[in-house]
């Protein structure tokens, strides 16, 4: 399969290393399709030892001279970097939607939104203020300067293939890091297309750098490699677990951004059109294949039955199709994510729950789950414990707000929590009760470049974006100047 585009330049399949295009050096390829038809798209390189060995030298290297870099010459390349992506995003939404099967317009938002990142942090770039401490020495004065903290491994999923490694790089490389760039195999092209458009800016050699291969190959040598300051990674919180034992190898500072399993809930106070429009716009975006996707929606008992109604109603009206017909719902990514959401549903249906609402009958329509309404969802159900990561929302009903808190934080996880109340004392109270790292109340959209992402628990730990996001590059050093 072609992928048309008006700058057909943007499609690169080799490893990007030092600043030049190369073919890996054991010539192996990797094949990638689109998860709409199957059907194949390129081969990308396979990175061997040797292109690894070669983008984390390149990386080291380049520090060297990016760290001391003036900021704003760093946060002008930054700019340009996202102006760039702005006036390609409908060629590079188009690659996208054919590697990772989502609509059209949504991937169009995905780059529209990394671009906001880059140019956020091309402005904090030059906002890594110090401190003076005062002293209690006579004769002495207290400094803190803020520094970057070195060549940064940056490895990120398929599900956002642009939005996750360029919010990462763009806090790194405004702090002063250089970078190497692991995007997953299965959505590599976009991320090269964007990586060109790096190359064509003018970043220095080396500045960043970006392989695809074999995962554990690679991100063992990220990890465990003296040269590689730091690990910032999106995934799974088992890689995560992996990843931090290796990097406590050398040791170095780990940023993960893990699973999740957001808890929405529906007070009986709540606004049920809006709050049923809030679950939409969370829960089907990317076919429920986002970090922070609703995972348990909690409804009062008093509300219940007219909150399904409003629901199954939205949910009929669902358009689903391949990408490039610009539907509500696309495809999952690939067979396993299909298995995973059908045992899931299967799971729960077996064990009591009800078949509620469900749109066509799963594998009559390829890698196209239907959207789906699960009720009577119970605790020792898999799909209250698993991150379901597909278009299907399990439905619990509670009776008051002590018994849904506990039921919201029964979990692993604390990445993103969601709930909808008119009761400002309640707004408080369960803010403050709910162990998730972001809340969003009375809305299922959360994200931007201007606040803090993150999660707790074994959802990880540290953030990005905000002024909080560029801390994680840097390290704080403290100055006795005495003798004054």
């Amino acid at each position: 399969m072609k992928i048309a585009l008006r700058d057909s330049s943007l499609l690169r399949t080799n490893l990007y290393i030092d600043g030049e295009w190369r073919v890996p050096k054991d010539g192996r390829r990797i094949p990638v399709y689109d998860p709409a038809s199957g059907a194949w798209i390129a081969e990308i390189a396979h990175a061997s030892e040797r292109d690894i060995e070669d983008a984390i030298q390149a990386a080291y290297r380049s520090w060297q001279s990016w760290k001391n870099t003036l900021a704003k010459d760093r946060g002008k390349l930054l700019r340009q970097w996202g102006e760039a992506m702005l006036q390609h995003k409908e060629d590079l939404g188009m690659i996208i939607t054919r590697e990772q099967g989502k609509p059209l317009r949504e991937a169009v938002g995905e780059i529209i939104y990394a671009a906001q990142y880059l140019l956020f942090y091309a402005e904090e770039a030059v906002r890594t203020y110090g401190d003076i401490i005062p002293t209690p020495f006579e004769g002495a004065r207290l400094l803190v300067l803020k520094q970057p903290v070195g060549p940064v491994g940056i490895i990120t999923p398929w599900n956002f293939p642009v939005a996750m490694f360029v919010r990462k790089a763009a806090a790194a490389l405004a702090a002063g890091c250089t970078c190497v760039i692991k995007p997953d195999e299965r959505t590599p092209l976009s991320a090269y297309a964007v990586m060109e458009l790096a190359h064509r800016v003018g970043f220095p050699a080396g500045v960043i750098n970006m392989l695809t291969g074999d995962p554990p190959q690679i991100g063992e040598m990220l990890a465990s490699d003296a040269r590689i300051r730091k690990i910032s990674f999106t995934g799974s919180t088992a890689t995560g677990r992996l990843l931090m034992q290796w990097a406590a190898k050398v040791p170095k500072p780990v940023t993960l951004e893990l699973g999740g399993n957001a808890p929405f809930i529906v007070f009986d106070d709540a606004d049920i059109p809006s709050a049923v429009e809030g679950l939409i716009a969370s829960k089907f975006r990317n076919s429920g294949q986002t970090c922070i996707c609703v995972n348990r929606v909690f409804v009062h008992r008093h509300i219940a039955a007219d909150f399904k109604k409003a629901l199954e109603a939205k949910l009929e009206a669902l358009q689903i199709g391949p990408g490039v017909q610009n539907p509500d719902v696309g495809p999952l990514i690939d067979d396993k994510a299909f298995e995973k959401v059908e045992h899931l549903v299967d799971d729960a249906v077996q064990r009591g729950a009800e078949l509620s609402c469900q749109l066509f009958e799963p594998h009559s329509r390829g890698l196209f789950y239907p959207p789906t309404i699960i009720a009577e969802v119970q605790p020792e159900m898999d799909i209250f414990r698993t991150e379901i990561f597909g278009p299907v929302i399990s439905l619990i009903p509670f009776d008051d707000d002590a018994q849904v808190l506990h039921m919201a934080n029964d979990t692993e996880y604390g990445l993103a929590a969601y709930f909808y109340t008119n009761n400002p004392r309640r707004i408080w109270t369960v803010t403050e009760a709910l162990e998730y790292g972001m809340v969003g109340i009375n809305t299922g959209r959360i994200s931007t470049p201007h606040a803090p992402f993150g999660g707790i628990k074994a959802s990880g730990f540290g953030r990005e974006g905000s002024k909080y996001g560029i801390e994680e590059y840097l390290v704080t050093k403290y100055l006795n100047w005495s003798g004054l």
